[in-house]
């Protein structure tokens, strides 16, 4: 998508080269090839009465209550992996970063920046992606822009998604909010998603396959804080992982976290996987997971509600806040000794989303 009206279809001379034709400098001009782009790709995979107006931006009514917004870059190498690409993932990821302030999400923008070179194909695959998400997740990209950088420059795409929602009244979702005695939930399975994508750049196979977990958790949201709407934490653990996510709850609440490794829900493919590659999965990007904090009466009701969700199935409650002055992490380990779960030092996993 670029800036400005695009020209109608029947002004080009002959349209887009999907199966052979590549990006080239004329595509982020801002001239006739950039309108080309926008009508024959963009504007048609993400059809709307908001870009069908042509304008550089997009003005909506909202209903009533606290509005979220949250941006993110989408990075992700390779562009394309198991369970999912860099298109539905950068949907997924600014769903999900709006969802987790207990919001219903309303509306995206989407950047994109494209490498001179980059096959038409393979655009035209990532931005189909991103349309059938949005579509899935009932979300619609409203506004856009498009850049061309040259050649060996760019990696071929990357993808910037600003997203924005509107919070329940009654929902005070904020990380700060963690106490003693709460209980810690998440979701289901983690590191899916950051052990799927380095197993595929690693040339590994397994007997099982390894995909990422990459989903919209919008709904699971919606479904957690209509029954317990006084959750107090939410967030997805996406790079750094559970244990990066604990630990930002911890230094944010001013209070100190322990979990339990029996209960920690991991893949058995996801274990091996890690312990081959020499990867912890406390510290591996999850991109369709969230974690939850909430007060100990209320845990088991909001366990019920999530196991009943189609991406919660596999929640569990992994431990608890405690009083610690230290604010640590610690992990109960499965042969009755404890481990401090600190922050990650380093990158574990770079260009994971």
């Amino acid at each position: 998508m670029s800036k400005g009206n695009s020209k109608r279809r029947a002004d080009y001379i002959r349209p887009l080269d999907f199966k052979n034709g590549r990006i080239d400098m004329s595509h982020g001009s801002g001239g006739r090839a950039s309108a080309q782009l926008i009508d024959e790709l963009f504007a048609e995979a993400f059809d709307n009465d908001y870009l069908r107006q042509g304008n550089d931006q997009a003005a909506f009514d909202v209903t009533a209550g606290r509005m979220v917004m949250s941006t993110d870059a989408h990075v992700i190498s390779p562009l394309f992996f198991p369970g999912g690409d860099i298109g539905c993932l950068s949907v997924h990821g600014t769903i999900n970063d709006v969802a987790m302030a207990g919001a219903r999400p309303l509306y995206l923008a989407a950047s994109f920046v494209l490498e001179e070179g980059l096959p038409l194909a393979d655009l035209k695959r990532i931005v189909d992606s991103m349309a059938a998400a949005t579509r899935e997740a009932k979300v619609s990209i409203v506004t856009g822009d498009t850049k061309v950088v040259e050649q060996g420059k760019g990696d071929g795409v990357f993808i910037t998604t600003t997203g924005i929602g509107v919070v329940p009244s009654g929902v005070d979702v904020r990380g700060d909010r963690a106490c003693a005695g709460d209980k810690i939930l998440v979701s289901g399975t983690i590191g899916d998603h950051g052990v799927a994508v380095m197993a595929l750049r690693e040339e590994l196979s397994f007997e099982t396959a390894l995909c990422s977990d990459t989903a919209a958790l919008h709904t699971l949201v919606a479904a957690m804080v209509e029954e317990v709407p006084d959750i107090h934490c939410l967030r997805d653990p996406t790079r750094g992982g559970l244990g990066t996510t604990l630990n930002e709850f911890a230094r944010q609440s001013g209070c100190g976290m322990v979990i339990q490794e029996t209960v920690l829900p991991v893949r058995p493919e996801v274990s091996a996987a890690c312990e081959f590659l020499g990867l912890d999965p406390l510290y591996a990007a999850n991109e369709g997971k969230l974690v939850a904090i909430c007060a100990a009466a209320d845990a088991d009701r909001l366990l019920a509600v999530m196991r009943k969700h189609p991406l919660g199935v596999n929640a569990a409650i992994i431990g608890e806040a405690v009083e610690d002055d230290h604010h640590f992490v610690q992990m109960k380990t499965a042969f009755g000794g404890s481990r401090i779960v600190d922050w990650l030092t380093g990158e574990q996993l770079p260009r994971i989303c």
